[in-house]
This record gives structure tokens, C-alpha cells and sequence, in this order.
């Protein structure tokens, strides 16, 4: 059986979700975490992929719907406050954000996308990867964010 090593640190929100940093000392260089460790039991919530789009809009698209700031940060806000809000309506927080996966159109904006995300993440980091994509689902749309989450043991 494997043994676990101590937690860089643990969720102040959810004893269950641990982030493991190999090399603790180096942790200010990254905005995320190498891997977070959930312990079972516990429940997931898989938040699908959330755009600079309104959350729920119509199907096929009406473009009217989708206008989208030009700047990233504007367009990062958005699609972080499409996600608070799925989070917050089942009683969760950032911290408990095990998994996040990130869709730029430009590697360029992936700066100004890391400021906008530490003003929800705060010192949370937690396990990421960034993709680079030819577009996304409308025009204009520069990023999407998809999450799982891991809700407390009760």
C-alpha cells in the first residue's frame, strides 16, 4: 500500500483535498500545483467548460448572446464568474478546486490569464493544465475553463 507524504498544504475548506509540491521551496514559481491528492470518500462535480458567454444561452447560438470583451483578463473574469457561480450554487469554494483545465486560442494571453485567475484562486493552486485550441465554440471567445471539484466529507 502506498503511504502518503505531508501536504504542502491542505484546503482550508475541505480537509479531503491536499496540494502536493515535490519541491515545496519552489511553489511562488508556479500558479499551480503539480497534483492534488483527494481522499475518498468523497463526492465530484465536474463543471463543464464555461466561455465568456452567458451560462445559459440558446441552442444554435444566436451571436447576439455572445458579445465578448476583446481583452483576456475581461474575458478570464467572466468565464471564472460562470464557474463561482456553479460552485457557489452547490456550496462550494475555489479550494476546493482539485482539477482545473484551461483553453487558450493564444499562448500569449496565458500571462494575463494567470493575474485574473489568482484574484479567484488566491494561494490556492490547484492541479492545471493549459491547451492551446484553433477556436472555441463562438466568435471572439479567447478562453474556456472547466473544473472539478471535491465536495467536504460530511
Amino acid at each position: 500500500m502506498a503511504t502518503h507524504t505531508k501536504p504542502f498544504q491542505v484546503s482550508p475548506t475541505n480537509p479531503a483535498v491536499a496540494e502536493i509540491q515535490t519541491e515545496p521551496e519552489r511553489h511562488v514559481d508556479m500558479p499551480y500545483a503539480p497534483a492534488i491528492r483527494v481522499q475518498a470518500p468523497t463526492d465530484l462535480l465536474f463543471v463543464s467548460g464555461a466561455t465568456p458567454s452567458p451560462l445559459y444561452h440558446k441552442h444554435p447560438h444566436l451571436l447576439v448572446e455572445h458579445d465578448h470583451p476583446n481583452a483576456i483578463k475581461d474575458q478570464v473574469r467572466r468565464a471564472m464568474d460562470n464557474v463561482q457561480g456553479i460552485l457557489e450554487h452547490e456550496g462550494l469554494r475555489w479550494t476546493d478546486v482539485v482539477k482545473m483545465t484551461k483553453y487558450l486560442t493564444d499562448m500569449r494571453d496565458m500571462d494575463g490569464m494567470n493575474e485574473v485567475l489568482a484574484e479567484y484562486l488566491g494561494n490556492w493552486r490547484p492541479a492545471s493544465t493549459t491547451i492551446c485550441v484553433n477556436q472555441l465554440s463562438t466568435p471572439g471567445a479567447r478562453v474556456e475553463i472547466d473544473v472539478i471539484a471535491a465536495f467536504p466529507k460530511r
